[in-house]
This record gives C-alpha cells, structure tokens and sequence, in this order.
C-alpha cells in the first residue's frame, strides 16, 4: 500500500492476484572449514560458516553479551525474541534503540535502493533502505552505540582475534588478516552476508501457503477468504504492495514489492527517544539516513517488508506500535474511519492524527489508496469478521508448517 504506485497499475496486478487466488482457492557451528546450516542439512562454505559463527558470537560486542542472533533470534524468524518496541544494546544493554529489530528472512532478492522510472523509491536494507547489500547493512550494529557499542572496527578485530574461531578466519582470509583491520572488518560483514545468503533457513519457502501454492493442500475457509480479502483492491488491498502470487518464473512470492509507504502509524511513547517532542523518525529522509534528507516528500515513509513469517515477528511496525497482527489489520482499515481508536486528543477534543510526524509532513501519509480513502463516520473496509480472516490468512505464512 505505498503512496507512490500508479492506480492503474495497481488495479492489474491486484486484479490478476485475485484471479490467482480464485483458481487456486478452487483447487553456533563447531570448528573446520565447512559448517552445517542450521536447521538443514546443507553444508555451508567456509565463509559462510565463520559468517554462521560470528552472527551468534556475544564476545563480538562491547559488552560482550549481544550478538546479532541476540536481535535476530533463529526462533523468531530472525527478529526480536521479545515484546518491546526496540531493543537494548551498549556496553550495558542499558541504552535503548529507535526501531523494532526486523527480520532477516528472505532478503536474498531484495535489490540494492534506486528510483523507478515513476520516480518510485525502491531496494535498499534497513528500514530506511540506506544499506545497498547485506555486507554493508551488518557494519552498523557492530559499531552503533546502542547496539554492538564497538568504538572501530580496529576494535571488532581485536575481539574476533581472541575468538575460538580465529584461527579459522585466518585460514579463510590470510594469516596476515588481522593485522590489517579494515580489511579484516570488510571479511567479517563479507561473511555475514555469505551465510546469510548459503543458509536455507533464511528462505526455506515451506509455510502452509507454500504447500497450497504446490497444489498439496486445501486452505481452511477462514483462509481462502483472508487471502481473497488480502488480495481485493476494495477491501484489503494487501497485495498491492505485498505480492501474494507466484512470479512470471514461477517463483515464490516475497510478500513485498520492496517500495515504501507512509501510513501514519501513531506513535511510540515506550520508545525513550519520543520523550523529547522535536524527535521524529521520517525514514528515507532521516534521522538515520542523510542522503535524502532534503526530499521532503519522502519523509515519513517505510520500507514495505516481507509478511512472511508475520505472526512470529511482533511488535510491529519501524517503531513497534502494535503487539498484534488483528490490531495491525484493525489499524489499516479504521485508521480513517475511526481515527480517534489508534490516536490521541488534542486539547480541544479533535483528533490529534498522525501524531508522529510534524504537521507540516501530514500530507505525506497515504490517503488515497484503499483501505486509506474513507471517512470517518464510513464503514471500515473490512468488518471485524473479515479481520479475523485475514489475519488468519497471514497465518498460513509461518516457515516450518507440518501437514
């Protein structure tokens, strides 16, 4: 649902989702070179392997109880493995972050940020998309000070050295690696995002949606009618930006076209930083990413995500608002019918709407798509029970389903 697709366009890919829907609705290593993915069977390259080991490495960081698998939990499909709205992390874990902990999965075919000929912003990592591949997006924690707390990557490199897997990592990348950090630093991310890219647990592709798209089963009703909602650019107009049908190629669906949106989530008062009234997170135009700043028509919008694994990634959203899925669907759907659910009062009583971006960035928030263009006092596009159906479609999108 991003506010930079042409409707035309929209109305024919979600048409022909529908008509997809309808036709199938009736139908931490040990030691050596190489390492074993976790959760299969495949046998990762020595890169990916130290790669493997890094990611679940806490002596990596500052304090050296974090790790990535720490925000990132296998679990959790890669995301937070708690409730909060952002993680902690510092030479503590005393020093709170900006954004909910994304998922890692199914990032392998996620392309690098760039305008589209309609001028559409597209790609990137992180939710802002400020990284253009995962070696570059898995820098940042390391050194952050709210996350890995290191002060260089000279001091990544010192730790690595002292790590049980050092000698490994020279054998990989030279006897000579470490004393050369930089280089050594560049290794390290290069390694992350092998094992990210060898290890089929990031993409398995066998959620319960996955056996019905391969003709093996038949959904539930709740289902079939969740996704057909999902799918209808009148009612839930999911698929416009989260693509529900199988590729040209055949290929699975990332449940993303990978643009962004602005959808006026509310804001987050259990994330610290929103104490002070001045801050605001605008995504592609900052506080984190800087190239775009001057682009104010783009402020306040997201990174559309993948849905798959869904129901095991909450809380949602960049700043974690919502704790559940119904009361993610409910927000989509009533936000302009019943704004006064999801925001609070300003003190003469009216809506305070869109209250985490300044005033004068409101008309960047999405109103004109379904389910965005209602009124208050409209009826919802979706009723509580075809919420309930849909969100028990987005359940059908779990990896490790088991018939």
């Amino acid at each position: 649902m991003t506010a930079f697709h042409h409707p035309a366009s929209l109305f024919r890919h979600t048409a022909l989702n529908i008509l997809i829907a309808l036709l199938l609705g009736a139908c931490g290593g040990g030691g050596g070179d190489t390492g074993t993915a976790s959760g299969s069977t495949a046998t990762l390259s020595a890169s990916a392997a130290l790669g493997e080991k890094i990611f679940k490495d806490p002596s990596l960081s500052a304090s050296a109880r974090l790790s990535c698998a720490s925000c990132h939990d296998p679990a959790f499909a890669y995301a937070q493995p708690n409730t909060l709205a952002v993680p902690f992390g510092g030479i503590a874990l005393s020093d709170p972050g900006f954004r909910n902990a994304p998922s890692l999965k199914y990032l392998q075919s996620n392309p690098a940020f760039f305008f589209a000929s309609d001028g559409t912003p597209t790609g990137g990592f992180n939710r802002d998309g400020r990284a253009n591949s995962l070696a570059e997006q898995a820098r940042r924690p390391f050194l952050a000070p709210h996350e890995m707390a290191n002060a260089s990557p000279a001091d990544v490199i010192s730790r690595l050295s002292r790590a049980s897997y050092a000698a490994e990592f020279r054998r990989a990348f030279g006897e000579r690696i470490f004393d050369d950090p930089a280089a050594a630093f560049d290794r390290v991310t290069l390694a992350l995002a092998q094992y990210q890219k060898e290890d089929p647990d990031f993409r398995p592709f066998d959620s319960k949606y996955d056996a019905f798209l391969a003709g093996k089963l038949r959904l539930s009703d709740a289902e079939l009618r969740g996704l057909a909602l999902f799918n209808s650019a009148g009612k839930g107009n999911c698929a416009a930006c989260h693509t529900s049908a199988k590729g040209a190629d055949g290929s699975p669906p990332l449940f993303t076209d990978f643009t962004y949106d602005n959808i006026g989530v509310p804001r987050n008062y259990a994330i610290p930083a929103t104490a002070d009234p001045a801050y605001f997170d605008l995504g592609l135009c900052g506080p984190d990413r800087l190239d775009l700043q001057n682009r104010s028509e783009l402020c306040g919008a997201f990174k559309v995500p993948t849905l798959r694994n869904i129901a095991k990634t909450a809380p949602y959203f960049h700043n974690g608002r919502f704790a559940t899925l119904r009361e993610v669907v409910a927000f989509y759907v009533r936000r302009d019918t019943n704004p006064g659910e999801w925001y609070p009062l300003n003190a003469d009583g009216s809506v305070n709407k869109f209250d985490d971006l300044p005033p004068a960035l409101h008309a960047n928030v999405n109103t004109s798509e379904a389910p965005y263009n209602r009124k208050p006092g409209e009826a919802p596009a979706l009723s509580d029970a075809e919420i309930d159906d849909v969100v028990a479609f987005l359940n059908t999108l779990t990896d490790g389903f088991k018939p």
